[in-house]
């Protein structure tokens, strides 16, 4: 078994995300907290929503004492120097994690091991939140560096742009990784695509706009080596049928589009259809309004449904189809 500690708000979000591809029987515990029948490191890496994989040694009360008695009650099954590290998740507890990490650390060195808090052999994470405390083995953290590709600051910007880490979770949730091909249909300035070949897929972008498709291709430059962007209408993309395994895309916002109503909803419906007939697997459609009725329209089935607030004007709807 495994603790995640999960990032964001939104919980059922982000163990959806972690449960897409990088863990298995996730159930989530407490905020902020999960716990999976088992892991993929190398998934746990890309993903954006959780922060580190610990493999559980015991689960119990939120108090100091509690996570003391649990561990000294453990078969630690390991020997060298540790380190601890201990996190009041989400606040929740009000557990004084210093005071936390002194008395776990002293119950170590009761049982044999040597304290290094530079260079440790291994590292016991406590993770406490609302009534229950996860000690574990730390076993894998994800790469958040998310901060390097911010929209603004690639070569091809526009306002709107979907930022980095929302674009990674999405990519997870559709299945992307290593050997799958991902499409992005209305792919904008390639965010998507991005996070998408950093996962490992191969990335093939579709935009109706040409500066669109000559901004992407140069912002995909800068961060992969192999893409594909096209230039064509969503509702007819220039691909053969079962041609990519999952797709992402966010769909025009009313507010902000120029498209009328009535195209509107052709365009997105045409898209939905487009992507049922290229994609063998997963599509996650992103946009500011609920297109379920929509996408089971186009053969597709509603396997998930979010609410990701942006701010107090902007609510976007993420779906998971299959």
């Amino acid at each position: 078994m495994y603790c995640l500690e999960l990032a964001g708000e939104d919980d059922a979000f982000a163990a959806a995300e972690a449960a897409a591809g990088a863990a298995t029987a996730v159930e989530r515990v407490a905020p902020g907290l999960a716990v999976a029948a088992d892991i993929d490191a190398a998934g746990v890496r890309t993903l954006a929503y959780t922060r580190h994989a610990d493999a559980l040694l015991t689960r119990t009360g939120a108090t100091i004492d509690d996570a003391v008695a649990a561990l000294a009650a453990s078969d630690l099954d390991r020997s060298g120097s540790v380190a601890v590290r201990a996190r009041d998740v989400r606040n929740t507890t009000g557990v004084d994690t210093q005071r936390a990490e002194r008395a776990l650390g002293s119950a170590l060195v009761e049982h044999g091991f040597s304290v290094d808090l530079d260079d440790p052999d291994h590292e016991l994470r406590a993770c406490f939140s609302d009534g229950v405390c996860c000690l574990g083995w730390h076993a894998v953290a994800s790469v958040r560096d998310y901060g390097t590709r911010k929209p603004t600051d690639r070569p091809f910007f526009q306002p709107g742009s979907m930022d980095p880490l929302l674009a990674r979770a999405c990519v997870n949730l559709a299945g992307a990784g290593s050997g799958k091909t991902l499409l992005d249909p209305m792919c904008g300035t390639g965010g998507v695509l991005i996070e998408g070949g950093l996962v490992g897929a191969r990335v093939v972008g579709n935009d109706a706009q040409e500066k669109m498709v000559r901004g992407t291709d140069e912002n995909l430059t800068q961060f992969l080596d192999d893409h594909a962007v096209l230039r064509g209408d969503a509702t007819r993309l220039a691909l053969r049928d079962d041609a990519v395994d999952c797709a992402v895309f966010d769909a025009p916002y009313g507010r902000q589009s120029k498209i009328e109503t009535h195209r509107l909803d052709d365009l997105v419906a045409g898209a939905l259809a487009e992507v049922r007939r290229v994609a063998t697997g997963r599509c996650v459609l992103v946009a500011d309004r609920d297109w379920r009725a929509a996408a089971r329209a186009a053969g597709w089935a509603v396997d998930d449904r979010f609410d990701r607030r942006v701010h107090r004007s902007l609510t976007r709807t993420v779906l998971v189809l299959d």
